[in-house]
């Protein structure tokens, strides 16, 4: 019985010697001998597993699930693909693993979602929910003039490279799925419109819409090229942002100078 539990039957190092067995060691059988030479050899490490053995003691019950509706388990399956992005990068986020992490099974998984591209497609649509929400709430906090330009530039920047969408957005089209980008097309969309809504002018409109187009393709393309192109031109790593920044600086300050006051978005 001491090998099934993975200790020699006699160790010198452990200190068990046959013959010093006590009266109540040897009132027990062969099997409760290895039992109680496991203990003595061991310690508490391996009483349980012992005792399992023996069937004098009961494994405790396995941690029960927590029922969720589908929108939660849906929910929560996303923010688990959305922390395998950032930890791992696009290519760890798969069925099996955020099965994994959300101790769900493939099928669960398969029956929200269809496949690991509609996982990755859903994702992308999660990121670009959660990020254009926060920007707009940035945004109408720098129009009051509670809130630095540069920190609006920082989170669209840092949604795209440092939480995994530009690495998402590119390894879903290098694997065939065209339209990977349209949740993320569609929440900016939403956004500008409801931001030009509140222009004072046609003309202020049009300066927000090419601005968000500025700010998401220099984010974009910086996530996937920044550090090259700025150590080829011997620019400064952040050279990206600080254009972003003097753009946007100057369409807020051009905000800023209209007669009339915008309603918030």
């Amino acid at each position: 019985m001491a090998d099934d539990i993975g200790i020699a039957p006699q160790s010198a190092a452990g200190g068990i010697v046959a013959n010093g067995m006590g009266a109540q060691d040897q009132a027990v059988g062969v099997e409760d001998r290895g039992y109680h030479r496991a203990i003595r050899a061991t310690g508490g490490a391996l009483v349980k597993r012992a005792r399992l053995r023996h069937g004098t003691a009961m494994a405790s019950p396995p941690p029960r699930r927590i029922r969720l509706s589908p929108d939660e388990s849906r929910l929560a399956a996303l923010e688990a693909a959305r922390a395998l992005l950032i930890e791992t990068g696009p290519q760890a986020v798969t069925l099996k693993a955020v099965a994994g992490r959300i101790d769900r099974t493939h099928a669960n998984l398969l029956h929200h979602f269809g496949s690991a591209a509609g996982l990755q497609k859903a994702l992308a649509a999660h990121l670009a929910d959660t990020i254009t929400a926060t920007i707009g709430k940035a945004v109408n906090a720098a129009r009051r003039g509670e809130l630095a330009p540069r920190i609006i530039v920082d989170m669209t920047f840092d949604a795209f490279d440092k939480e995994g969408a530009g690495a998402l957005a590119s390894w879903m089209l290098a694997a065939g799925n065209e339209d990977a980008l349209d949740p993320v097309v569609d929440a900016i969309h939403r956004l500008v419109v409801k931001l030009a809504a509140s222009a004072t002018t046609p003309d202020m409109g049009e300066l927000i819409r090419d601005n968000t187009l500025m700010l998401v393709l220099l984010a974009l393309g910086d996530s996937q090229l920044g550090g090259p192109m700025a150590a080829a031109l011997d620019l400064p790593r952040e050279k990206a942002r600080e254009i972003a920044t003097r753009s946007l600086s100057f369409a807020l300050s051009q905000e800023a100078g209209q007669p009339s006051v915008k309603a918030e978005v």
